[in-house]
């Protein structure tokens, strides 16, 4: 009794790209649109007095950065797992 691969077990790889390269746009688009409405608020708010404010929009910042880093890490995660899948 011979055995072979299955070569066709990751069929639908193509697709699952498609959409995770799709999804991780979006939120790296977000991210960037709230980096930079924070980075606004902070800067009023700070430019004004408001120390509440100000603090709010610098833990803005910071969250967008980094759900903008993990985002990016995301991508090379993915490509990883897929490159992965492919040798087993």
């Amino acid at each position: 009794m011979n055995v072979f691969p299955d070569f066709d077990s990751l069929g639908g790889i193509g697709d699952l790209k498609v959409v995770i390269g799709a999804l991780l746009t979006i939120i790296l688009i977000v991210a960037v649109l709230m980096i930079i409405i924070c980075a606004i608020i902070w800067a009023i708010a700070t430019s004004t007095g408001n120390p509440s404010m100000s603090a709010k929009g610098r833990g803005g910042v910071f969250v967008a950065v980094g759900a903008a880093a993990l985002a990016g890490c995301g991508v090379a995660w993915i490509n990883w797992l897929i490159s992965l899948g492919e040798q087993l």
